[in-house]
């Protein structure tokens, strides 16, 4: 015999399978069944009875027009309990690390999402169908791939396992590309997570441009530009050109031309390419001295000759140059910078350093294989923020007390200094401190004399090298002024000034104790590069 269980399945499936109007009646005449059954088989069917509203109520909700919902609405993330998040940090810690443990039970259950689930996948042996060998020889590392995610995720890919051409090869070299970076695109590809580090995204950013991952590549660019400083500016200049992203490159010329002294003198220099290193010394708009820029070829001249495992001569130096050494200017350097500097350098032969000492003494000029017009270099903007200005008979004084005035950009500037008002009694000097911090933290600061000639015109006051300054952050000016005589002043201060394509905003600082705010005082001008 069948027992109730299995009857009244079967009954349920009929009963899906009806009309609707046969259902109607077989409600009714389940109805007066049930009333004229016996006690037995009345609470056998109250029993399936009341499993039938949920199974009707299923059916009415699937008929309905409405917007299938994906898994993370039907299961909104929750915070897991504590085992379950043991669980899920052991498996993502796991997935890093490469132990490749298996599982536990229905370890599908605790991700609510595809996504998730799909994460479990990344770095883990469990259901690989393909490994990469990755990285130079004697630095590889073995990693698991699963074709199907790796084919969704990447175009290159795709071709490789599902291609014309695919090649089923269960194991996969990849020598040109650093496992660090090869694990940052696979959990981009798998976990739809961007983990970029600054002495990887580089390496992140070939394998990105290799495999096709735009978006992956979109951030690495992003995050470059972000971290961008005079220090890097030189070796991402020559990366942004190998993997041809005209954005970056611009910002790496902005930052190099404006902090030239900087990013020549960094060790970053010296890493570039003879291509890089031509098209650095031919910029019209190099913001350098002539003599920083003949001194920084002559060190990368030096490391190159490591590179090609020469040794360390005058002969070979010059040699690795080649006609490099012509694009610098070194007609236009200041005459002792070239006495005591490239004329003693032994780079140069006699003849080259005869003509040149000609050059700069003699009224017919010989000809000469360098440039000599000097660089155009960067022309400084100057922000006003003050209408007016006046002086008064027992104003303004400085006694060693501090002026400062906060400021922010909306776009990247470099400040090369101040502009400030001298002496409205005549002739006079001033020794000026000038500093710029951010959040308390000092960025550049100098210690500097200036000379006034009684006028209410500014009077330039330089930091030793510009300072870059980020869009969107309060940074604060500050000057200490010591000299006898009274000077003039700002009036009529404004809060926001346009200055080109640049728009700065002022505020008051809690550091000025002289008196200079908003509304008037010192430091009338910033003076920057953008």
């Amino acid at each position: 015999m069948v027992d109730d269980k299995e009857k009244n399945m079967k009954c349920l499936t009929f009963f899906l399978m009806l009309p609707e109007t046969v259902k109607n009646r077989s409600k009714k005449s389940s109805k007066k069944a049930n009333t004229s059954s016996t006690s037995t088989s009345s609470s056998s069917s109250s029993s399936s009875s009341s499993k039938l509203p949920p199974v009707c109520y299923e059916i009415i909700t699937l008929k309905t027009k409405k917007k299938k919902k994906m898994a993370a609405d039907i299961f909104p993330r929750k915070k897991p309990a504590n085992s379950s998040s043991s669980t899920v940090q052991q498996y993502h810690q796991q997935n890093l690390s490469n132990n490749n443990l298996i599982p536990a039970p229905n370890w599908q259950g605790l991700y609510p999402t595809i996504r998730e689930r799909n994460a479990v996948m990344f770095n883990n042996d469990l259901m690989a169908d393909v490994h990469f060998v990755v990285g130079p020889p004697g630095g590889t590392q073995r990693l698991p791939g699963h074709k199907y995610v790796l084919a969704v995720g990447s175009s290159v890919f795709h071709a490789m396992f599902y291609g014309e051409l695919a090649e089923d090869k269960d194991e996969i070299r990849i020598p040109d590309v650093e496992p660090a970076a090869f694990l940052a695109m696979l959990k981009y590809i798998y976990c739809d997570e961007i983990d970029l580090a600054a002495d990887t995204v580089l390496a992140t950013l070939y394998a990105a441009k290799k495999y096709i991952v735009p978006h992956l590549a979109r951030a690495c660019v992003n995050f470059l530009e972000t971290s961008l400083s005079a220090k890097n500016a030189c070796v991402l200049l020559s990366q942004s050109c190998l993997f041809e992203e005209p954005d970056l490159t611009q910002r790496c010329w902005e930052v190099i031309d404006a902090q030239a002294e900087l990013a020549l003198k960094s060790e970053g220099f010296c890493d570039i390419d003879f291509q890089t290193l031509e098209s650095i010394l031919r910029r019209e708009t190099l913001n350098a001295k002539e003599i920083v820029v003949f001194e920084a070829a002559l060190n990368w001249a030096e490391v190159e000759c490591q590179r090609q495992d020469l040794a360390l001569s005058i002969e070979n130096k010059r040699k690795v140059l080649g006609k490099a050494l012509y694009l610098i200017r070194i007609p236009t350097m200041a005459l002792d910078d070239f006495a005591n500097g490239a004329a003693q350098s032994g780079v140069l032969t006699l003849n080259e350093t005869n003509d040149i000492f000609l050059w700069y003494t003699a009224a017919k000029k010989p000809e000469l294989q360098f440039v000599s017009k000097a660089r155009k270099g960067l022309v400084p903007q100057r922000c006003h923020r003050f209408q007016s200005c006046a002086y008064r008979s027992n104003q303004w004084r400085y006694r060693g007390r501090c002026d400062s005035i906060q400021f922010a950009v909306d776009k990247r500037v470099f400040i090369a200094g101040f502009g400030l008002y001298g002496s409205s009694c005549g002739s006079a000097e001033y020794s000026a401190k000038i500093e710029l911090k951010r959040q308390g933290v000092v960025l550049g600061q100098n210690l500097s004399k200036y000379f006034s000639d009684g006028s209410s015109s500014t009077f330039p006051v330089w930091f030793e090298y510009p300072v870059q300054i980020e869009p969107d952050t309060f940074y604060t000016a500050s000057v200490i002024l010591d000299g006898n005589e009274l000077s003039y002043f700002g009036q009529e201060g404004m809060t926001e000034v346009q200055c080109g394509k640049v728009t700065v905003q002022f505020q008051c600082s809690s550091d000025s104790t002289n008196g200079t705010g908003v509304q008037g005082g010192q430091i009338p001008e910033l003076i920057f590069y953008a």
